[in-house]
């Protein structure tokens, strides 16, 4: 069977990839060895905000009576918000079905390897080989939870995400390992919910990618919610024989022992370039990472390679803005290559966190001279009308041009508001620009305005 492009794996990197292709009259095939959707829509971005939701209700009701209302009785059903979850991941699953079939791409079901040539061998569940061939081949095959040597996931006591997310029931204690976006969701998850919840963090600060404010505020944050945070510290060794986990951490004060019902390794994932034919085509890989060029081209010719699996961020829509300029420039349309420097990453926590571009601190290690503002939520009127003031925004401007090197942002909803920066800094915006664009009252974009504003010493409401 011949095809113009086919695409190795249906997560968010490879169906998107396959519908902009057909869109661009190509005839594609796309290969998946489990759900259409990845992990993405199975196992990752879309049922961890609906176990997230589930608990953003749980809190409200709990704290119901901030609002003026009176709610005598209510509780948790644990399996029901696992339940919920994994139909929201179905129904979103079906959905690229109904894509698929809508743009006339062919589905294969199996696990596929690459072959020199330009080939394709699928295997199904039954053991059957599938020879395919195209003029091109994509390979989205994704990632997968890291596992450390001294933390060996035995899927029960030690876990990954994947197991997280359908636990059968929920336990009364947990250790988190890792304190970046899978942790710290997770972790604000369990936490709603009742478990106790200590969270383990090698680095000096947690959520340790984002702007240093941000992550002291976030740190705030989860204790105020009850949850222990050690930084500094690393897991050495775990204990399963007994009925939970013993954990011995290693901080700056000497070891100690911690004990929990179940311990969760959020410690970064590993990409899934092992036994896929990379080696038998000649494809170039380094440090667990397939090697491209600007336009995703491997160093075979007719091999290509886009998300988790090439350098960059590995984030959903990293990936399909990776699959989409791919194809187009196979179609020879003019494309050009995706900026890394204006991507922007969303944790969704409560309270959320969303950033793009330089944290004040790399700003300053970049030689720029700079001007930084920052706007609270406690300022904001819908902030205080919602119940959600923690937080703020962060804004950081070249002095002398004005351009706007990042925007940081922790509260409720900011998630939502950050790609106001990204298409501004793709505009090449500048503050006074953002300053003097109307923003409506009252609502919690508003201090994006008001943060760019007290960069320039023109701020209002502080």
């Amino acid at each position: 069977m011949k095809y113009d492009i086919i695409v190795l794996g249906s997560g968010p990197g490879g169906y998107v990839t396959a519908i902009r292709a057909s869109q661009l009259g190509f005839k594609v095939a796309i290969v998946e060895k489990e759900n259409l959707g990845g992990i993405c829509l199975n196992w990752g971005c879309i049922p961890t905000k609906a176990l997230l939701k589930s608990a953003q209700v749980f809190d409200y009701l709990k704290h119901a009576s901030d609002y003026g209302l009176t709610i005598k009785e209510f509780d948790k059903d644990f399996g029901a918000v696992v339940a919920r979850s994994r139909n929201v991941a179905e129904g979103m699953s079906k959905g690229v079905q109904f894509l698929m079939k809508k743009n006339k791409i062919e589905v294969i079901f199996g696990t596929g390897k690459v072959k020199p040539g330009k080939k394709i061998d699928v295997t199904d569940k039954d053991g059957n080989v599938t020879e395919l061939s195209a003029d091109n081949i994509i390979i989205a095959t994704g990632a997968r939870s890291r596992e450390l040597p001294n933390l060996p996931q035995d899927g029960k006591k030690v876990i990954g995400y994947r197991q997280a997310m359908v636990l059968p029931e929920q336990p009364k204690s947990m250790i988190v390992v890792g304190s970046g976006a899978i942790g710290v969701e997770f972790a604000h998850f369990y936490n709603s919910m009742g478990t106790k919840v200590t969270i383990v963090e090698f680095m000096p600060n947690v959520v340790p990618v984002e702007d240093i404010d941000v992550s002291k505020q976030f740190e705030r944050s989860l204790k105020k919610a009850g949850i222990e945070v050690m930084t500094n510290a690393s897991v050495e060794k775990v204990d399963t024989t007994g009925e939970g986990v013993k954990a011995t951490v290693k901080t700056a004060n000497g070891e100690i022992t911690l004990e929990a019902d179940i311990l969760l390794s959020a410690v970064g994932i590993k990409s899934n370039i092992e036994n896929i034919g990379l080696e038998e085509v000649g494809i170039a890989t380094d440090r667990d990472k397939v090697l491209v060029n600007k336009y995703y081209q491997t160093n075979i010719p007719g091999y290509y390679a886009i998300g988790d699996i090439v350098p960059g961020q590995a984030l959903a829509h990293v990936a399909s803005a990776e699959g989409i300029l791919c194809v187009e420039k196979l179609a020879g349309l003019h494309v050009e290559p995706l900026d890394y420097g204006n991507i922007p990453g969303c944790t969704y926590a409560t309270p959320e966190i969303a950033s793009v571009g330089l944290t004040e601190k790399a700003a300053l290690e970049q030689g720029y001279e700079i001007k930084v503002g920052k706007f609270p939520f406690s300022a904001s009127g819908k902030a205080k009308a919602s119940g959600a003031s923690d937080g703020f925004v962060k804004v950081i401007f070249d002095a002398k041009y004005g351009e706007w090197l990042g925007c940081h942002m922790i509260g409720a909803g900011v998630t939502d508001m950050i790609a106001e920066a990204v298409v501004a800094r793709r505009l090449e915006t500048t503050g006074h620009e953002i300053i003097k664009s109307v923003h409506p009252h009252p609502t919690m974009s508003e201090a994006i305005m008001e943060a760019a504003a007290a960069a320039y010493d023109e701020v209002i409401h502080i």
